[in-house]
């Protein structure tokens, strides 16, 4: 039987372990060259064209973020926090930045927190196009490759405007935003938008009601309510099987309590559902850009002015956010000094990794690239 462990030695060191042959197994490796995410690994057993067994294995773009932070103040970690999802840098510092706030005490000014709420939806929409073109290639969609990377140019073209880079924005910082934007931007980024918006309704006839992508898809990869909540999953992945929640809704943060959103919630589990759910977000997420404009008063100040070497108190603070990928929490530790004691980052990449197992095992190697990518698994966030 595969599987089973030959000879049944105790004096045997774990993982030395043999292995009886089962001549109809065969073991294939993804990986670790780029997948299309980032370098990781699936080690698969196949029976036939069945996946019998899948074994993940993470870890090859490890670059230890959180133990450089215990060498950095609170300021100069902004710039490599935000490297492990350059495409989404505003969300994965927004958790970083709400703690440091909390520990120093720090009240930010209203404008700059509809501005973050702004480049946060901003970048939703940067990483979630990116996300959905690399899942045509997976699918051998062309065209959903080539749409969402051209249409991402909207949502990089206003983040320049705003922070004075297309990626890599280091513009959240503890106190506020690290500017203010230009003149003109609200008139451009509303018009940009409400287009972008119109773009992204087309992608229903041409994606999500496409015969080919649904017979990709569709009943393939199911994840049951009770299981996505067992695994511990999170975000489009979490709501694709019917569990409506957003930390955006459930735990406010700055002013997303007082802008009107739906948080989109499906039911099948499956990987067309979870391919649809951050199509939908990035439709609520125009609709949220539109609402903080109106509502984001019109001067002011941006940022609270820090000492170049700021203290925290003696204490641990943990604060998350909804990011691309789903829950994205920062636990930091403080001891008075300049510089965290200790920083944990909890992502939803690796989250929902834990899930690949359980949905790949029992299905059919030919529909391996749909359930993987749909599992919005980021390999250099989960590796942080």
């Amino acid at each position: 039987m595969s599987g089973q462990v030959y000879p049944k030695d105790t004096q045997t060191l774990p993982g030395l372990q043999l292995e009886k042959v089962d001549d109809r197994i065969m073991t294939l490796n993804v990986g670790p060259q780029h997948p299309g995410s980032g370098h990781m690994r699936i080690i698969l057993k196949v029976d036939g064209d069945y996946i019998v067994h899948c074994d993940p294995d993470p870890g090859y773009v490890h670059r230890g973020e959180e133990k450089m932070a215990e060498y950095r103040n609170y300021i100069t970690n902004i710039p490599h926090l935000e490297r492990p999802v350059i495409h989404d840098s505003c969300n994965i510092l927004y958790p970083y930045c709400l703690g440091v706030e909390e520990l120093l005490g720090l009240e930010v000014p209203e404008r700059a927190k509809y501005l973050r709420v702004i480049a946060a939806e901003l970048n939703r929409c940067v990483y979630t196009e990116y996300w959905l073109g690399i899942y045509g290639i997976f699918l051998g969609h062309s065209t959903m490759f080539m749409w969402p990377v051209g249409d991402r140019e909207l949502m990089i073209d206003l983040l320049d405007k705003m922070t004075g880079a297309r990626v890599t924005h280091a513009y959240f910082v503890p106190g506020g935003v690290r500017n203010d934007v230009p003149a003109n931007f609200e008139d451009v980024c509303l018009r940009q938008v409400n287009y972008f918006e119109k773009r992204l309704k087309e992608y229903a006839d041409v994606f999500y009601d496409n015969p080919i992508l649904i017979s990709r898809t569709k009943d393939t990869g199911v994840l049951s309510r009770e299981d996505a909540i067992k695994l511990g999953t999170t975000g489009s992945v979490l709501r694709a099987s019917g569990v409506d929640f957003d930390i955006r809704k459930k735990e406010p943060y700055d002013v997303y309590d007082e802008l009107d959103f739906q948080s989109p919630t499906l039911k099948e589990g499956d990987s067309y559902a979870r391919s649809k759910i951050p199509w939908l977000d990035m439709l609520e997420s125009c609709r949220i850009i539109r609402e903080a404009l109106k509502k984001m008063p019109k001067s002011g100040s941006v940022r609270v002015k820090l000492k170049p070497k700021p203290k925290g108190g003696d204490t641990e603070i943990y604060r998350r956010v909804e990011s691309g990928r789903g829950a994205l929490g920062m636990y930091i530790v403080s001891k008075g000094k300049p510089q965290p004691y200790r920083l944990k980052i909890s992502v939803g990449s690796f989250r929902n990794l834990i899930a690949m197992p359980h949905l790949l095992t029992g299905e059919k190697l030919g529909n391996m690239p749909a359930v993987y990518w749909s599992l919005n698994y980021w390999p250099v966030e989960a590796d942080r």
